[in-house]
Parts: structure tokens; C-alpha cells; sequence
């Protein structure tokens, strides 16, 4: 066949899953289960198989694949941004609580084996007593071939159609399992909520991978104007970084009396600080903030502070490695870590406020800025079934309502809605959890339930179904005892997992709703950072991408908070910079 042609599917149900094993260069291979409920397979040969996939979206396909990185990198470097895929690797990580995403462990977890080791290295001896001849894709023990897993599927297309349908075998397999998970929303809908957060996962992971191939656009003019201003002119050699560093340790040295020391070790600086009288158990900055304003020695160390941090995390050798020559810092983007969050690399998750002026795209373009407001107790709210705090978050401001309801100012509820979900007991959130206990008790429950399922080490299931693996640690919780300090560290974790986890799953599809909804407009999403979206598009496309973003939330609210009456919000707004938005 030509490469032009799109490829005749037998019995292909447009918008069923299509498995798919890309080799680059060389073709592809493809599995689906027909109308007739028999499962095919073809392999087709083409130097460029990311058109024929460009061909077959025509088909409106849910692409299934072992995981973006190793087939969705491919197909966005070749200009093809998928409408619909399922990523075993995400959806493994949701359903069985992995670490691990690569297609041993998927493949392992669907079938109830041990995981594998990972398929690093040379085979050994070990490796090669359980594989069969070369075109054994499954050895005898159940577990996927070594080779396998190495890619020698990838030497032949035929080989890479059998990939596929080892890929389709294991979708079907999950899609059985989340689909069994229970639904735990007020109202729900004619798909599970585990089903459909297995969706946007899987969009996630494939977002992450857009994420990385577009980056993120940074003015580099204005951040060389920054970084010169904070840290001092580029070095041009080790010599003159270090006679930086020391001009910059010098203007605190001189606000000190006596010798110089380190500044970078803690308990050198609790020793500078006595000689001016101050005595701290820790030098955190924020316990430091409050002698700023009466000690110019102690705000010097400050402003150190946040010069050493850019310095050494976001300075010029960040600069020349994260940043490419298209000025975009781009880094490698994680879709669920720990409790479920993104997480990226190259410092996009962590910039600094300071260098936020230099996020901003090139003339003719603009950001849209979007942050969920009041995200986690909105999200407690929801998960939890309290009517009492679903009703405050109807409220635009629904810390104003609970504020009313437990007899207190605004800050007061705040510090209580969040004392409640973090597990903190001590001081002012002491006190202000009682109120909390009298007024909203089934959101106090859950968490509390949530509590001791982590500190005797119970597994959970976050609300949309991502399964917090605690039994593995449930001997040593034993052996430490109920009021250990790992019991108390394990319960808190599992009281905001519940929360926290829940909230990512809900911004996740949010997100995956938005990306649908950019189809077509000159714009995509550049970056997700935890509750907010930063979305690059064309000036004349901003206000169509703020309307976008708006009915995404509503749309994703609809079916997410089903039945709760939970309502949620974004401050939305069309900037020149990351940091104009408000």
C-alpha cells in the first residue's frame, strides 16, 4: 500500500479501541476487536508510519498503547496530536497502585503475576530460562518476554502487530477492572466515574508528553535582565561563579559581626543569628520572616536566600541546559506521582515568583491563566457526601459560609477547613477542628476513617478509583506501634491522599476536557501546575480559549461532582506574562 492510503480496518467499530505498536521507519502494527467480537491484527509496512496513524484518526480511534512516552512521543514529534487514547502504563499506576508504568509491570499486574524485574541490562542466564523460541511473545510462566520487553518485537512488523494485540488484551483486562470499581458520586452517570477517570489519565499521560515536546515559552531577554539583576552577570568561567557567590555571601557577612561562616549550613547561621540576639530552634525563613522588618541583618539574609535558590536551581546554567535555542524550557513531565499529581522536571513546577515575569510567548501571542479556586475543599466536599459543606461551596467564596456556620472570622475557617484535611492539631487549628467536628461531621468522618486506614496500613481508593497502596507497610506500622511517629506520619498522609489525590484526578480531567477543546484553535496548553492551567494562544483566539477553559470546568463538573451540589470555580484571566495573572 501506498502511504498515503488509509489502511481498511475489517470490522473496526470507529471509536473502539485500537492498539497500536509503532516502529519508527519501518511500520506499525495494529489490533482491534471486530463487530463479530474476533480479534484481528495487521502489520503494515511504510517509512513513515506516523502518516498512516495521521490517516486512521480519521477513523476517530481510542488508541491503546503501552505507554505515550514509548509510542505518543513519536506520533506528536510527526505533527499528530491524538483525539483519544488509553495508556496501559497510567491506567496500570491508577488501578494497581505501581510505581512502575513500563509494559512488564502493566502486563503483570492485569494478569495477577509478581511484577518483573525491569528489562535492564544484558539478558542473563536467569532471563533466558523462561523464554521461548524468538517468536514467543508470552512465556511459560505467564510473564511477557525479556526479549520482548527489550524490543525485538520492533525487528519485525509482524512482530509489532502481535505487540498490539498483547497491548489490546491488557486494555481489555483493565477496562474490566475499573469498570467493577465502585462509583461513589451522589448521582451516577451511564459510565463509572473509575472508567472515565481511567480516561483522563490516560489523556494526561499524553498531554504530558505534548507538554514536553512544546515547552514552555520564556522571554529571554527579560530573564537575562533577571537573572543579572538577582545572581550577577553570566560567568564566564568556574572563577568568576565563585567570586559571584562570594560577593553575594559578603553583603550578609557584613550585616554580621565577627567571622565570616557558612552560610549554607544551618547551624553556622543560628550561630550568626545569636551574635545579633536573635535565638531560633531552626533557621526556616518562615520563622525568620517576623524579624525581618526590625533587622536589616536578618532581612539581607533573606534576600541572600532567594538569590542563593535562583543561583544554584534557576540561574545561568539552568538557563543554557533547560532552555532550548526556540526559547522553551522544557522538561520531563510525570502523570501521576504519589498521590496522583503531575509533576514535572527543569523547574516548572517550582519557579521561583521572581523569574515569572520572563514566562511570556513572543508578540502576537498571550497566555491564558486559569486556577480552580478553593480546589481541596471543594473536592472534600464532593468526596466526602457532607451536604452541610457542599452547600458553602456553592459560594464563590465558600470559606464565607463556613466561616458563618462555625461562628468565626474568614481566616479562622480557612485554618480550620485546612487544619481538617492536612491532620494538624496543634494551636489555633486545634480549637477551630472542634467547631469543624459540630458543624460538617461526615466530612470530619471520612477524613478521620481515611486517617486510620494509614495508620494501620488498610489500602484506599481515591474517589475516582487511583488505589493508595498502605497494606505493604502494615507489618512495620505493627511493629511500631499506634502512637508511633510512622503511624502518626502514615495517617496524615492518608487524610490528605484521600483529598489531594481526589482533587488531581478531578484537574486531570479538566484539563484532557480543555485539550479537546483547543481542537481547532490556535492555541495548547502549556503548562499544569497542580490547580492552575497555562494556556499559549494567538491574541485573537485568547477570549475563544478563556470560553473554552470556562464550559470545560462546567462540563467536567457535571459528571465528576454528580449529585453533591458542589460547585466549582476558576479566576480566569488573558495575560502578557505568567506573572501579570492575579
Amino acid at each position: 500500500m501506498s502511504d498515503a492510503a488509509t489502511p481498511g480496518l475489517d470490522g473496526y467499530r470507529p471509536g473502539e479501541p485500537l492498539a497500536i505498536a509503532l516502529v519508527p521507519g519501518r511500520g506499525l502494527g495494529l489490533a482491534w476487536r471486530a463487530a463479530d467480537d474476533l480479534v484481528l491484527r495487521t502489520h503494515i509496512t511504510s517509512h513513515d508510519p506516523v502518516a498512516v496513524v495521521a490517516e486512521l484518526e480519521k477513523l476517530g480511534p481510542r488508541w491503546v498503547w503501552w505507554t505515550a512516552r514509548g509510542t505518543a512521543a513519536d506520533l506528536v514529534a510527526g505533527g499528530v496530536r491524538p483525539r483519544a487514547c488509553w495508556d496501559l502504563g497510567a491506567v496500570a499506576r491508577l488501578l494497581h497502585g505501581m510505581s512502575r508504568d513500563d509494559p512488564g509491570a502493566s502486563w503483570a499486574a492485569a494478569h495477577d503475576l509478581e511484577l518483573p524485574p525491569l528489562p535492564d541490562g544484558e539478558l542473563t542466564l536467569l532471563d533466558l530460562a523462561g523464554e521461548g523460541d524468538d517468536a514467543t511473545a508470552v512465556r511459560a510462566d505467564g510473564q511477557l518476554s525479556r526479549e520482548w520487553l527489550r524490543g525485538s518485537w520492533a525487528a519485525d512488523p509482524r512482530d509489532a502487530a502481535t505487540w498490539a494485540a498483547l497491548a489490546l488484551a491488557t486494555q481489555e483486562l483493565q477496562e474490566s477492572g475499573v469498570r467493577r470499581l465502585p462509583d461513589r458520586r451522589a448521582s451516577i452517570g451511564a459510565s463509572p466515574l473509575p472508567y472515565l477517570t481511567a480516561l483522563s489519565e490516560s489523556m494526561a499521560a499524553l498531554l504530558g508528553v505534548e507538554l514536553e515536546h512544546d515547552g514552555l515559552p520564556i522571554d529571554r531577554v527579560v530573564l537575562d535582565a533577571l537573572l543579572t539583576e538577582t545572581v550577577g552577570p553570566r560567568p564566564r568561567s568556574e572563577a568568576e561563579e565563585s567570586a559571584a557567590r562570594h560577593a553575594r555571601d559578603s553583603l550578609v557577612w557584613s550585616k554580621f559581626p565577627g567571622e565570616p561562616v557558612d552560610l549554607r549550613n544551618p547551624a553556622n547561621v543560628r550561630d550568626l543569628l545569636a551574635r545579633v540576639g536573635i535565638d531560633v530552634p531552626d533557621t526556616r525563613s518562615w520563622r525568620l520572616e517576623p524579624y525581618a522588618g526590625s533587622s536589616p541583618a536578618v532581612a539581607t539574609l533573606l534576600a541572600w536566600r532567594k538569590a542563593e535558590r535562583i543561583a544554584t536551581t534557576y540561574g545561568w546554567s539552568w538557563s543554557q541546559r533547560d532552555i532550548a535555542g526556540d526559547d522553551r524550557l522544557r522538561g520531563m513531565w510525570g502523570a501521576s506521582e504519589g498521590a496522583g499529581r503531575m509533576t514535572a522536571s527543569a523547574g516548572l513546577h517550582n519557579l521561583p515568583a521572581e523569574l515569572r515575569t520572563a514566562v511570556r510567548p513572543r508578540p502576537g501571542r498571550l497566555l491564558v491563566r486559569a486556577d480552580l479556586g478553593q480546589i481541596e475543599p471543594r473536592v472534600l466536599a464532593a468526596v466526602s457526601g457532607d451536604t452541610a459543606l457542599a452547600a458553602a461551596a456553592r459560594e464563590d467564596d465558600m470559606y464565607a459560609p463556613v466561616a458563618a456556620a462555625l461562628g468565626s472570622d474568614r481566616p479562622t475557617a480557612k485554618v480550620a477547613v485546612l487544619a481538617a484535611m492536612y491532620g494538624q492539631t496543634s494551636g489555633p487549628a486545634g480549637a477551630a477542628l472542634k467547631d469543624m467536628d459540630r458543624t460538617y461531621p461526615t466530612a470530619m468522618a471520612f477524613l478521620r476513617a481515611a486517617e486510620e486506614s494509614g495508620r494501620r496500613g488498610v489500602d484506599l481508593r481515591t474517589y475516582g478509583g487511583r488505589l493508595l497502596r498502605l497494606s505493604t507497610l502494615r507489618q512495620a506500622l505493627e511493629d511500631a506501634g499506634p502512637d508511633s511517629t510512622m503511624a502518626h506520619s502514615y495517617g496524615r498522609f492518608a487524610r490528605n491522599a484521600v483529598v489531594q489525590g481526589a482533587a488531581a484526578e478531578l484537574f486531570k480531567a479538566w484539563a484532557a476536557t480543555v485539550r479537546a477543546g483547543l481542537v481547532g484553535v490556535d492555541a495548547r496548553i502549556v503548562l499544569c501546575l497542580h490547580d492552575e492551567l497555562l494556556v499559549e494562544s494567538g491574541a485573537d483566539d485568547a477570549e475563544q480559549v478563556v470560553g473554552v477553559v470556562e464550559q470545560a470546568l462546567r462540563s467536567t463538573g457535571s459528571w465528576w461532582c454528580a449529585g453533591s451540589g458542589v460547585r466549582l470555580v476558576a479566576d480566569t484571566s488573558v495575560v502578557a506574562s505568567w506573572a501579570d495573572a492575579k
